[in-house]
């Protein structure tokens, strides 16, 4: 099951997620971070604390970064674990989801 802790830092609300951000917990955190993204203008989710990750999430991410875009919100996804990593180069979706580039690899 996926935590939530929301705090704010610097006049940035952090959102923080971890434990199973997958097809189980998705549709609970869906409506839960839409409202935190509609209650502010700028949020950061740091993943870095996601120990499974699935399409089911990933959907959800990048639900998110379409709200904020057309809600003119800014979204920044930080700290992506390991296994959502594994998950974005699979599908080759790290710019899309703001995950630093691996070594070696040029920085757009």
């Amino acid at each position: 099951m996926a935590l939530i802790n929301t705090y704010e830092t610097a006049g940035r609300c952090i959102c923080a997620l971890s434990g199973e951000f997958n097809i189980y917990s998705a549709q609970r955190l869906k409506g839960e971070l839409l409202a935190l993204l509609a209650e502010q203008n700028s949020l950061d989710i740091d993943l870095s604390g996601v120990d499974d990750f699935d399409s089911a999430a990933l959907q959800l991410l990048l639900l998110l970064k379409r709200e904020a875009l057309q809600g003119e919100r800014e979204l920044r996804l930080t700290g992506h674990s390991p296994v959502i990593c594994e998950v974005l180069d699979l599908l080759n979706l790290r710019a899309e989801l703001d995950a630093p580039a691996q070594a070696g690899e040029a920085q757009p």
